[in-house]
This record gives C-alpha cells, structure tokens and sequence, in this order.
C-alpha cells in the first residue's frame, strides 16, 4: 500500500516553485491557521485549493488530524517561511518520522530580514525566544532574551525570532539592564522588522533606547548589530581571547583562587567529583543551594558559560565571597539569591541541575520543592512537545554530607520521590611535610549523594 507523504509548505515570501504547487494542488486536505490563510489568499493556488482548506484551531488538533487521516488523505500542511527555521517542521518530523514527510521551504523570515536591512547574516548568531501563543503551556527555551548581553560579547549580529511575550520593547529594556560585561548600548542599532512578506510591512531602526519605549506590530523579527566594532578592534579582541583560551585554567580551580572564610569553602577534589556528578548541560539552569562561597558556581558557570547559575546563600559574609569571586571571574551566569532554600526558591525557574552544599536542616523540604518544580517543568514541556518519541529534560541533584545522618535522611528523602540513587564516598589524604619528608594528612570523608530522575 502507497503511504501519502504529509507536504509542509513554507510561504510568505515567493510564489511557490513548481514541486510545491503541484504538491499543494494534489492534496486532498491543506491546512493552516489563521494567519497563514490570510497570506496564502494572495498566491495564484489559492482559488484552485480553497475548498479543501482547513484551519485548524491548535498546532496539537492539526498533528492529530494529520495522524488520524494521512493513511487516506493526501494533506498539505502551510507554514511560514523555512518550517525547519525553528518552526513548525521540528514537530512534524518528531511525531512522524523523517520518511513520512516532504518539506518545500520559502525564505525564512530572518534571510528576509537581513536582506530588508542590508546587512550580511554570515557569521550572525540566530536564536528564537518564541514560547508559544499560550503563556499556560510555554515552552522552555534554549536561550532568553536576558541572555542577549552576554551574546552580544561574542556576537557583532544578533537576530531574534520574537512573540507577543518577548517583544521588541521588552529586548531592548533587556539590553539595556545594567550587565558584568563591557557592552555599551549606545554602540548597538536594532532593527526591527514587522509583518514581512504582508502588503503593510514595516522596518523601524533606532537605538535600545528608543525601542524600549515603543509598541510594534507582530509578527516581527529583531536584528541587533554593533555598529562601533572595527575590524582593528574585533581583531584584537580575538587575539585577547585565544590569549586567555589557551593560557586560564579550563577547570580545577585551587581554593586559595578563590576567597572564602577560612575552612568553610568544598575541597578541591570533592568540588571535582561533585561537578562530574552534576553532568552538567551546556544550557539550563543550576541551583547552588548553600552555596557558601560559591566555588561550586564559579566552576560550572565557567565550564559552561550558557548554564544559568543561582547561587543561593542565607550568609551575609558568604554572600560578599560569592560576589567578589563572581567578578574576580567576570561571570555574568550566576545570579546571586539571599535567602534560605526552600523559600528563596519561589521565584526561581525550574533547574535542570541542584546542588546541596548545605541545607540547614531543611533538607526534606527542600527535595520535596525541587520534586514539585521538575514535575510542572515536565508538564509544561509535554503540553507543548507531545510526541512520544520526544523525551523531557531530566533532573539530577547532587548532596555532599559529611554526617551519616545527613547521609541517611537524602537516600530517604531521593527515594521517596523515586529518584534512581547512588552514593559514593570521597576520602582525601594530603601531603604534609614533617621534617624532611612527606606524610599523608587525612580530611575528613564526605558522602556524595547523586539522585537522577528521566
């Protein structure tokens, strides 16, 4: 039996090529929504298709239907621009498979942004902070627009696919936040692209300054360049960075790199052990939870620049080691919360990492928070990736104790909440030098208690 492909079909932009058209003209069913119906009245196919039309009210109701009627349907499904631009197409393929689909790509909107602006995208970092038309079922996103300033470091363009949520205001307000690195505003132009490829398209340019106060139209693309960086600059500013890159120490910080009160820091050794047990992401989120003077921190938000890092720490002296070794680092990934887990966890995004360097006694509460926001994080990202085959971040925490007390109440705690445990214990001995020769100090042991949850 003759299994029908499903067409995706990007528009918006040009008149379709020869294989889409036919494509779309031998469908039985064309879907769209809404928006993409009022676009796609403009091409010539439109009279010939528009009563096998069928706008679908959700993204999830038209991959059910496909589901429910490919076998005998022949379907055709528009989307906008590149479907494989952080679009549409991910969702196809991941609920279909990659055989069961045909995709005939228009320009994507940023190709069509660039060229609108004049500028050339090679080299342009591209990124989506569109989370979905539902704030209830938002997606987790790779990057957000409190990462722009951070990106710009490295980045001369920047083009954002944005929402109603992260709109172009709401970038340039980020932008303009006071931030750890050198960048200054007022080398940057944005330029924001509305409604392209629809008869009223605009393009609007001005400084972070004068957007932020603004309203636009959507749909709209943001490009973000610098436009103060010569090529002498960029030049040397690469040379600095190679310089850096191959001469600082990737990973393995000493504890007298960092400043700490004196005892009170996680021991090198345990602190390497520790991070390998983390398995750390390139991207999400880590809470350091008793941070203490963030060594922790400071070595993951190094290892991975694009982690975000909370540190949360109740101490004031802690607090001030936090910070002064946060800009000892220049590290602007971790943000620094006073307060007590689990209160001070509140109004923080859901981790995909948790370190417990120390818990005050609250230890089962805190689990029972971090269990409790994993489990809305899944839910969300299920509600807006609901294939099968597609599998939602896993959580693992990592506790170092050094009491069997300790040691007992965070098996118990991780296994009431079915978190697949392991322990190890990580014995250190030191050299020391009595006389003339070396003898081996001991440390005092620590447990290290791993709980995964997939």
């Amino acid at each position: 039996m003759t299994v029908n492909k499903i067409c995706l079909i990007g528009i918006g932009f040009r008149p379709l090529d020869n294989a889409a058209g036919k494509a779309l003209l031998d469908s039985d069913v064309v879907l769209a929504n809404g928006r993409l119906l009022d676009v796609f009245r403009n091409y010539e196919e439109y009279e010939s298709v528009k009563g096998k039309i069928l706008v679908h009210g959700t993204v999830y109701e038209m991959l059910d239907y496909i589901g429910d009627n490919s076998m005998t349907k022949k379907i055709s499904l528009l989307a906008a621009g590149d479907p494989m631009f952080f679009g549409i197409g991910r969702l196809v393929i991941e609920r279909f498979g990659k055989d069961a689909v045909v995709v005939y790509p228009d320009l994507s909107s940023i190709q069509a942004a660039f060229s609108k602006i004049k500028e050339t995208w090679s080299g342009a970092f591209l990124m989506s902070v569109h989370g979905g038309p539902d704030p209830a079922k938002r997606r987790k996103l790779e990057y957000e627009i409190g990462d722009l300033t951070r990106l710009l470091e490295s980045h001369d363009k920047i083009a954002v696919l944005t929402d109603k949520v992260n709109n172009p205001a709401e970038i340039a307000k980020a932008i303009l936040k006071p931030s750890a690195f050198s960048l200054q505003p007022s080398a940057l132009k944005m330029y924001v692209c509305e409604r392209l490829g629809y008869p009223d398209e605009k393009i609007i340019e001005g400084a972070p300054e004068e957007m932020a106060g603004r309203t636009f139209e959507h749909p709209n693309v943001v490009v973000i360049v610098q436009k103060c960086r010569s090529a002498e600059v960029q030049k040397s500013e690469t040379s600095a960075l190679l310089r850096f890159c191959t001469s600082a120490p990737f990973f393995g910080l000493k504890e007298d790199e960092l400043q700490h009160t004196k005892g009170l820091i996680t021991k090198d050794e345990v602190r390497a052990v520790t991070i390998h047990k983390l398995k750390l992401p390139q991207q999400g989120v880590l809470w350091d939870l008793g941070a203490g003077s963030g060594s922790v921190s400071i070595e993951a938000a190094r290892l991975c620049p694009s982690l975000k890092v909370f540190a949360v720490e109740k101490d004031v002296e802690q607090i001030d080691n936090i910070t002064a070794n946060k800009s000892n680092f220049n590290l602007a990934n971790i943000e620094i919360v006073r307060g007590e887990a689990p209160d001070a966890l509140k109004d923080m995004p859901a981790p995909d990492r948790v370190f417990i360097g120390g818990s005050d006694g609250r230890l089962g509460g805190i689990i029972d928070f971090i269990k409790n926001s994993y489990e809305l994080q899944v839910a969300s990202y299920e509600l807006n990736d609901p294939s099968p085959v597609t599998r939602h971040p896993s959580l693992i925490i990592v506790i170092n104790a050094t009491t069997i007390e300790t040691l007992n109440e965070a098996v118990q705690c991780l296994e009431k909440h079915a978190f697949e445990v392991d322990v190890c214990e990580v014995s250190i001995s030191r050299a020391k030098m009595l006389g003339q020769k070396r003898h081996m100090s001991a440390l005092n042991p620590v447990f290290i208690i791993t709980g995964e949850k997939c």
